[in-house]
């Protein structure tokens, strides 16, 4: 993966090696990038956000170049080794950033230490179910046409395109393990974790719930449903904007982070 001049090192978790960088100067932010990791680390997002905050950027395990122990089988699980991560860093009382499968893993985190956050910024998280047994809350992106599933995931279409035969052959195999991994973690039970919803009462850190309006694999609906779990949570959309707004609208989402972090 290109790293533009960032260093990454590796810290040993839990008997894993986990790919870390560090961005930016300034009180520390840990950051949880989405399963669109390999497209979100050098995105003007995180340069903007960088310029501000000290981030702390940890690849998920089976991302980047992050180890995948095979004990490793959820979120809940990932949630465990970041915290443990935090903890050899002696990073305490700190705000999250986390974006669909990143903002999933901060709120698994949350419910497990609820001192390790001041303050919480998600973007799009999957992680509960909202709806009966029969409704499909997040739509199933694994069995669509990929042309379907790329309309449903982003405002302009374009957003997700990729040049693979312009990517350096190590890029693209990371791009293909982070999309494995992704299925490996949320295929079963399918993007949530049935526990979560009922202990997301447990999350006392001031919450900013951001969402894309034009999100089609999990709408406003279920982004607003979501945020209501969580005690005094707040609930924004942001326009022309599927799931990923910090890639389409990396301004307004930033706007709106920042005005939730000062």
């Amino acid at each position: 993966m290109s790293d533009k001049g960032n260093a990454s090192q590796f810290k040993t978790i839990e008997g894993a090696r986990l790919e870390v960088e560090r961005r930016g100067a300034g009180a520390p932010l840990l950051l949880l990038l989405s399963e669109e990791s390999s497209f979100e680390i050098n995105s003007p997002f995180v340069a903007e956000l960088a310029t501000k905050h000290q981030l702390i950027i940890p690849q998920l395990p089976g991302f980047g170049r992050s180890d995948r122990p095979d004990w490793v089988s959820s979120p809940d699980d990932i949630a465990y080794m970041i915290l443990d991560l935090l903890d050899a860093e002696g990073l305490r009382n700190i705000p999250v950033v986390g974006m669909s499968l990143g903002g999933w893993v901060a709120l698994e985190m949350a419910i497990k230490d609820r001192g390790i956050f001041s303050k919480i910024a998600l973007v799009n998280p999957f992680g509960v179910k909202i709806g009966g047994p029969l409704d499909r809350d997040i739509q199933d992106i694994w069995t669509l046409h990929p042309e379907k599933v790329a309309a449903l995931k982003w405002h302009d279409v374009a957003k997700s395109k990729r040049d693979f035969n312009a990517m350096p052959e190590e890029d693209v195999g990371i791009y293909a393990r982070n999309i494995e991994s992704f299925a490996r973690f949320c295929w079963e039970p399918y993007m949530h974790n049935p526990k979560l919803k009922i202990r997301l009462p447990r999350v006392n850190a001031p919450t900013l719930i951001l969402w894309g309006e034009n999100d089609g694999v999990a709408t406003t609906a279920y982004g607003k449903a979501y945020s209501e779990a969580i005690p005094g949570a707040r609930f924004e959309t942001i326009a022309a904007a599927g799931h990923y707004p910090q890639i389409e609208q990396p301004a307004a989402t930033l706007k709106k982070i920042e005005t939730f972090l000062a």
